[in-house]
C-alpha cells in the first residue's frame, strides 16, 4: 500500500505544476495531465520557470536537481494514458464542483484498480465528490499551499469510507516528497488552512470592495500591526484571483457580490495576480 511510485496530476495550473514538479524533485516518476497543447505549453513554462525558482531557492537545487526534476515529468494531453499505470492521481482540476465530479467519473472506468486517488480541492469536502470515484475507500483529500517549495504542509483528510492503510500512505507519499503530513482527523471544509485563510481574505476584500480603505493600505496596517510577512491582497496575488473568484461564486449573496467584483476589476481585466505580472500589485517579469 506504501509503493507509491508513478504519480499523475490532473491539471498544470499554478498549484498543480508545483506539485508535479516537487514530486519529480523527490524522485518520483510523474505526469502531468492538462486538457490540451495550450495548456501543456503553459506547464512547460511553469516547469521552467520553477527549475530557475528552485535553483535560486531551495538548499541542493542549483547543482542540477531542479534540472533533473525535469526529465521525470511527461506531459500528456491523454487522460487514460495519464492514468495508465498511476499509482497515486492527484486532482487539481478548477474548483467547481461539476468539474471534478465529470473528473472523477471518467477516472473512474479508466485508472486501475490500484490507483489511489487523492483530490487537492481547496474548500470541497471529499464526500462532495466520493460518489463519483468509484472507489470511495481509495479516496482521501491531499491539500497543498501555494509556493510549495517554501510552505510546505500537505494536509491530508479523508472520508468515513477511506481505507485507514490508503490514509497512512498518503500521509508517508507526502513526507516523502518534503512536505509536512498534517492529518486531518474529520471532514472540514477548507481543512486547517483555509478555514483560516478564507475568511482573513473574504474579509479584506470585503473592506476593498466597500470602499473602506485601499488594498496597499490594509495589507501595510496588517503588516504593520501584527509583524506579518504579507498582507491579503499580497496573498492574494500569489493564489491568483481565479481561484477566490471560483470560490466565491459558489458562495452565498455576499460571497457572490465579493466575487463580481474581483471579476470586473481585476480577472476581467486579465490581472490575475503574480503569475500574469499584475493582479493588486505590478510584478516584473522572471529573468
Amino acid at each position: 500500500m506504501t509503493n507509491i511510485r508513478n504519480v499523475t496530476v490532473l491539471g498544470t495550473g499554478v498549484l498543480g505544476s508545483q506539485i508535479a514538479f516537487q514530486t519529480a524533485y523527490s524522485g518520483f516518476n510523474v505526469t502531468a495531465y492538462d486538457i490540451g497543447e495550450a495548456a501543456l505549453a503553459q506547464a512547460r513554462g511553469r516547469f521552467g520557470a520553477l527549475v530557475e525558482t528552485y535553483s535560486r531557492e531551495v538548499e541542493g537545487a542549483p547543482d542540477g536537481k531542479a534540472a533533473d526534476a525535469v526529465s521525470r515529468i511527461l506531459l500528456t494531453s491523454d487522460l487514460a494514458a495519464a492514468v495508465v499505470d498511476a499509482d497515486l492521481v492527484i486532482e487539481a482540476v478548477p474548483e467547481v464542483t461539476a468539474i471534478k465530479q465529470q473528473t472523477y467519473q471518467k477516472l473512474a472506468s479508466l485508472a486501475p484498480a490500484k490507483t489511489i486517488f487523492a483530490t487537492n480541492s481547496s474548500t470541497l469536502l471529499p464526500s462532495d465528490l466520493k460518489a463519483f470515484t468509484g472507489r470511495p475507500d481509495r479516496f482521501l483529500a491531499l491539500h497543498f499551499a501555494n509556493n510549495i517549495w517554501k510552505f510546505n504542509t500537505a494536509e491530508v483528510m479523508g472520508t468515513d469510507e477511506t481505507a485507514a492503510a490508503v490514509f497512512d500512505a498518503v500521509v508517508a507519499f507526502a513526507a516523502a516528497i518534503g512536505m509536512v503530513p498534517i492529518p486531518i482527523h474529520r471532514e472540514k471544509a477548507g481543512y486547517v488552512l483555509n478555514s483560516l485563510l478564507v475568511p482573513f481574505l473574504n474579509a479584506a476584500a470585503g473592506l476593498a470592495a466597500g470602499g473602506y480603505a485601499e488594498p496597499e493600505d490594509i495589507d501595510k496596517v496588517w503588516r504593520i500591526a501584527t509583524g506579518a510577512p504579507m498582507g491579503p491582497f499580497q496573498i492574494y496575488d500569489i493564489i491568483g484571483l481565479t481561484t477566490p473568484y471560483n470560490i466565491l461564486s459558489q458562495g452565498d449573496e455576499s460571497a457572490r457580490a465579493l466575487a463580481a467584483w474581483l471579476k470586473e476589476n481585476y480577472i476581467d481585466k486579465g490581472k490575475l495576480g503574480i503569475a500574469s505580472g499584475e493582479g493588486f500589485y505590478h510584478y516584473k517579469p522572471a529573468n
